[in-house]
């Protein structure tokens, strides 16, 4: 198996979490609305525990699904 076979499992992989993870966050109050927990009013709140965790993961792994698209396209040139 060569390493751009391996790369494509990976970022095929990394796509998934990265659906799950946009998928988990809700627009309307965050994590805590989507499993029930909405306080009512609207008003601003900082993301906090695992919302704020959920959210840095998820531009983590669009970076990594980045740098692993130019590597494909690197090793395929």
């Amino acid at each position: 198996m060569e390493t751009v076979d391996i790369l494509k499992y990976i970022i095929g992989l990394v796509s998934v979490i990265i659906i799950v993870a946009i998928l988990l966050q809700s627009p309307k109050g965050g994590l805590g609305n989507a499993f029930g927990g909405g306080g009512g009013g609207e008003f601003y709140r900082s993301k906090r525990g695992l919302e704020k965790t959920l959210f840095n993961s998820t531009i983590l792994f669009g970076v990594v699904f980045s740098l692993i698209a130019l590597a494909i396209a690197i090793l395929n040139a």
